[in-house]
């Protein structure tokens, strides 16, 4: 679904924005099909599913937004044209720093946060900046092996022949393409200099799951103590994966996110 440039999808369904609302946000260079599985799942269970695509990624119109409250005022605008009163937001990486933005930007327009693969503060490092602006695909390949477990397939893959590191660097390489415009390296700029999410973590006034990848590299586990300790109704389930674990592990986050927006739900 196109919303003015800004390209939603919505599991296979009709968007319905009566039904309970449940916003997927990708991370850096990435689109919104990292959430394939569990968009489908939610939009054929109930939720009115919308993956967005963020500015310069995937199908929406760019340029790429240089900060994340950049992009959090891009969302609440495309829950407004959506007709989206209030909504679940679930961010990964990246995407969580955006939920969490909104949520403090408009508190009455988020009805729980699931933030994935999430951490405050989220630094890069220097070196990592560098190389995303003058070799692309060696930051690429950097941080593909860095956001996987294992080489191998686990349990919940859905099938022989899929090869989940090569899909996650395919996607990476495919938004390099679409925006060659040194994409990772804004996306990367943005989450290492928002600066905001102490204040707004301590804002937030409603249900938090903190979903976390037992051997995530990129986001460790522990990194994320100081996120968890400022948000009040905050809980941590912790998958056995790394920070691709939407696609590492898919069954199990689809369990936590589902379980969570159903109590959530109840709660509201």
């Amino acid at each position: 679904m196109m919303i003015d440039g800004a390209y939603c999808y919505t599991g296979g369904r009709p968007f319905d924005p009566a039904l309970p609302a449940v916003v997927f946000i990708h991370g850096a260079q990435n689109d919104h099909s990292v959430w394939a599985l569990q968009s489908r799942y939610f939009a054929h269970h109930g939720f009115g599913v919308l993956a967005v695509d963020l500015p310069g990624h995937g199908r929406s119109a760019g340029p790429a937004l240089d900060t994340v409250e950049a992009m959090a005022d891009w969302l609440l605008s495309v829950l407004d044209r959506a007709g989206v009163q209030r909504a679940l937001l679930a961010g990964h990486s990246m995407g969580s720093l955006i939920a969490l933005e909104a949520a403090f930007r408009a508190p009455g327009r988020v009805s729980a946060l699931a933030l994935v693969g999430s951490t405050y503060p989220m630094r890069v490092s220097e070196a990592l900046l560098e190389t995303s602006n003058n070799d692309e695909p060696s930051a690429i390949d950097m941080v593909n092996i860095w956001s996987h477990s294992t080489l191998a397939q686990k349990p919940s893959c859905p099938g022989p022949g899929f090869w989940t590191m090569g899909m996650s660097q395919r996607l990476m390489q495919r938004m390099s393409a679409r925006n060659p415009a040194h994409l990772f390296h804004t996306d990367f700029t943005a989450c290492n200099a928002y600066a905001n999410g102490e204040a707004a973590a301590a804002s937030v006034d409603c249900p938090v799951l903190l979903l976390q990848g037992a051997r995530d590299m990129m986001t460790p586990p522990k990194s994320a103590r100081q996120l968890a300790a400022a948000l009040r109704q905050s809980r941590i389930v912790t998958v056995d994966a790394g920070h691709q674990m939407m696609a590492e592990q898919p069954d199990a986050v689809l369990d936590a996110l589902y379980g969570f927006a159903l109590g959530s739900k109840e709660t509201t």
